[in-house]
């Protein structure tokens, strides 16, 4: 039987758009496929964005540090979640001393790969145990990057610790490619991006995400961005990713 392709959404440098691009793909592609989005972030920024209620024990937490093996799987419009909780902070250091610990996420996430056809990943901004844990457990690796100079500068980190992972425990994982965020039509932003596109070639997505308000105001409302104003920039942006990204999925299975 088919079984989901894991993605995860990756950057140790915060605000370059993570939890909004899980957001956006997820209830894009849940229109036509079934998606699972899983909340790691102790922030629970995509948590709070998607639900329209408190989840209340009902989360992630428990099930990392081992007292359940079981994943709660909440619905949220057309996708499914499984919620962050704040207590995530403490799982970082929770998990250190537990058999096999890079690997639990993905025993928990096993038993129900054949019910999705994709399962997102929002990493937390750091690069410990729950970011090793996404990449143990991933297929793909989507990195958002903002054109500046720091969030280009730190993105050999990233990359580094994909091939480590690749190579000691996850030898399917690879970098389904680099996607350009809060895009701006700055000098700065104009030179990164070609400069990026010029070393990396076919690794960076086609597709950009221009910076845009409606971006910034759907998780407040409870909504995918083409939801809350499908006229949008972020609303277009998006929704031509979502189509990239499938077509460079079924590429490389067709390659395979």
């Amino acid at each position: 039987m088919k079984q989901a392709k894991v993605i995860a959404v990756a950057n140790h440098k915060g605000g370059v758009g993570k939890t909004t691009t899980v957001a956006s793909l997820g209830t894009i592609l849940g229109k036509t496929h079934r998606v699972l989005l899983v909340d790691l972030d102790p922030q629970q920024s995509l948590t709070l964005s998607i639900l329209k209620d408190d989840p209340g024990e009902g989360n992630i937490y428990p099930s990392l540090i081992g007292n359940t093996n079981v994943l709660p799987i909440l619905k949220a419009g057309n996708v499914d979640i499984v919620p962050s909780s704040l207590n995530l902070s403490l799982a970082e250091f929770q998990m250190v001393s537990m058999l096999a610990r890079e690997r639990r996420l993905s025993d928990l996430l096993e038993p129900i790969k054949e019910n999705y056809d994709y399962i997102f990943l929002d990493c937390p901004p750091s690069l410990g145990v729950l970011t090793l844990n996404a990449l143990t457990a991933a297929d793909k690796v989507i990195i958002p990057l903002i054109p500046e100079l720091l969030p280009l500068k730190g993105l050999g980190t990233i990359e580094d610790m994909v091939e480590r992972i690749k190579k000691s425990l996850n030898p399917k994982l690879d970098i389904s490619g680099i996607l350009i965020t809060r895009s701006e039509q700055t000098k700065i932003h104009k030179t990164l991006e070609a400069k990026l596109r010029q070393q990396l070639g076919d690794m960076v997505f086609t597709s950009r995400i221009r910076k845009n308000i409606s971006i910034a105001e759907a998780p407040t409302n409870k909504k995918g961005i083409v939801e809350y104003d499908p006229l949008s920039n972020g609303a277009a942006d998006y929704t031509a990713f979502a189509k990239e990204f499938e077509n460079r999925i079924e590429s490389n299975n067709n390659n395979k």
